[in-house]
């Protein structure tokens, strides 16, 4: 299994809607793809901002490419979200998952 994560801010005035728009349309429609598992998603008060966090659970990289293209490090941001967004990574970052919360399925 592998798990991608990615960082994206918002302002605390944006966050609600783009809280609600990843809740509501951005995650559930990567069920669309062979090999994804689901997703956690964080969000955190930062100061002037507000951060947010998706992990991302595929079965494989191979799942991840088909989510992500072939520059799969490269970011998949709506365009409606990312005008919501005040900054975020420019990569994402994958890690193979070596071990879940009980009930979680991991595949190696």
């Amino acid at each position: 299994m592998i798990a991608r994560v990615w960082h994206g801010r918002t302002s605390p005035s944006d966050a609600g809607t783009y809280e609600s728009m990843l809740r509501t349309t951005i995650l559930p429609g990567i069920h669309r793809v062979a090999g994804y598992q689901g997703a956690f998603l964080l969000r955190r008060d930062a100061g002037s901002e507000v951060e947010f966090v998706t992990i991302t659970m595929f079965q494989s990289m191979e799942a991840v490419r088909a989510f992500a293209g072939p520059d799969y490090e490269k970011p998949v941001i709506y365009p409606d979200a990312e005008r919501l967004l005040t900054r975020y990574d420019d990569r994402s970052m994958h890690y193979d998952v070596l071990m879940a919360p009980e009930g979680a399925a991991v595949k190696g």
